[in-house]
């Protein structure tokens, strides 16, 4: 069973000053997750974690991962604005992008990012751009064809399969790109790969890394280009329903190093930094969408409406994903009612819950909907008019502090020309 970091006691508190519906973070289990993480992967002397700005781009949340060793990934000319104002710089940042602008590799270069380029057209581009290539650069390769996990299992897999994916470079345009890049005055080269998504297997990174660690020790034989790093992307993932496995990052770590061992240190790469690029696994259990039942419909179907929408929280609307909802306040009582839990949007598809087994919901009570820490509040929008929530931070001393202001109808309005 999911249990809040929320007490029924502490929303209704935050509802007098912040009203619902608001995102919030849980600190305090932000920094053990960093912490393991950094303790599955400490064999490795040059490991760094990536945060995904991209999953939670808010300020606050940077500076806590900061503050426990982390990077960022970025991949827009804004996201790297933004690590920039928290205080990241060089080889603190990841670039990864496509169909990339010719602004957005000028301010990574200048604020002296590891440039991952996803295509061999790329090198040329860059170097066009920059009137150099930098000493550093990766390369995201995509293996192409179906990855899957253990024999006959079904593959964990994204947007159908690698080789449907419009991300990296075949194997043959990797050994080009890394050729084409010394020729231009590259010196260290990493690899990067990103094959599925929200994976709920401890197999998945050291498959992966398996993949990555075989690449890496070809290419360097075949081009005479040092791999530096291997950059094993994101994709190790949370459970989403009740029960379901959850990943053990130490047992991953382990698997990683095994395969290190194994295939790196012989062929004499054993110096090789690991990369993550972690968001979902850092981030989503320690979010939580508040929000408050405000309307009962009884028709053909028993409905609650909350004061929360798709605009606050996409996933169910575009996915038809599955967050677990907690009653405040009603977490042992029977779950004995079957709802659909609704926003207000003028889309069909603006349901948190479905057919959702959930104690008896009256009006005023408080809904935490879960792991909204990651693909959350950064997939928000504003049709219809909405508004972004606030988004709070629960302090480890039990404190509340403010990371966003919810936006007013003067924001919706200010870009406006009348």
């Amino acid at each position: 069973m999911k249990k809040p970091f929320l007490t029924l006691a502490q929303a209704r508190e935050l509802k007098e000053t912040y009203p619902t519906p608001f995102h919030i973070y849980d600190e305090r289990g932000i920094r053990e997750n960093a912490r393991a993480l950094k303790a599955a992967f400490a064999w490795n002397p040059g490991f760094k974690e990536y945060f995904a700005v991209k999953a939670t781009p808010t300020p606050g949340i940077l500076k806590i991962l900061r503050e426990e060793g982390c990077g960022v990934d970025c991949s827009s000319l804004t996201e790297l604005m933004m690590a920039q104002r928290c205080g990241f710089s060089g080889g603190e940042i990841m670039f990864s992008s496509n169909e990339t602008p010719a602004e957005e590799f000028e301010l990574a270069a200048r604020l002296g990012a590891n440039i991952n380029l996803d295509d061999l057209t790329h090198v040329d581009f860059l170097h066009k751009t920059l009137g150099r290539v930098p000493e550093t650069v990766c390369c995201r390769f995509n293996p192409g064809g179906t990855f899957t996990l253990g024999e006959g299992k079904e593959g964990f897999q994204v947007m159908d399969n690698p080789g449907q994916a419009k991300y990296g470079m075949t194997r043959p345009q990797l050994a080009q790109a890394f050729t084409r890049l010394r020729e231009l005055g590259a010196k260290r080269f990493g690899i990067h790969a990103f094959l599925a998504s929200n994976t709920v297997s401890n197999e998945y990174y050291p498959a992966l890394a398996r993949i990555l660690f075989h690449t890496a020790v070809d290419v360097a034989a075949e081009t005479g280009c040092r791999v530096s790093f291997i950059n094993l992307s994101g994709g190790v993932g949370v459970p989403y329903r009740p029960g379901e496995p959850v990943n053990d990052i130490a047992v991953i770590g382990e698997g990683v190093r095994r395969a290190f061992e194994e295939i790196m240190v012989p062929a004499g790469l054993g110096d090789a930094a690991i990369f993550t690029e972690l968001g979902r696994f850092m981030l989503a259990p320690f979010g939580h969408l508040i929000t408050t039942a405000i309307h009962e419909k009884h028709i053909y179907k028993e409905y609650i409406g909350v004061d929360a929408c798709a605009a606050n929280l996409m996933r169910p609307a575009i996915y038809g994903a599955y967050h677990h909802i907690t009653v405040l306040g009603k977490e042992d009582a029977p779950c004995d009612h079957t709802y659909d839990v609704v926003g207000s949007l003028c889309e069909n598809s603006d349901k948190f819950a479905v057919d959702r087994e959930l104690p008896e919901i009256a009006t005023g009570d408080i809904l935490a909907i879960h792991d909204t820490g990651a693909h959350g509040f950064s997939m928000g929008y504003n049709y219809n008019g909405k508004l972004r929530s606030a988004e709070l931070l629960l302090r480890e001393d039990g404190g509340v502090e403010l990371l966003r202001r919810a936006e007013t109808p003067e924001d919706y309005f200010a870009t406006l020309v009348w």
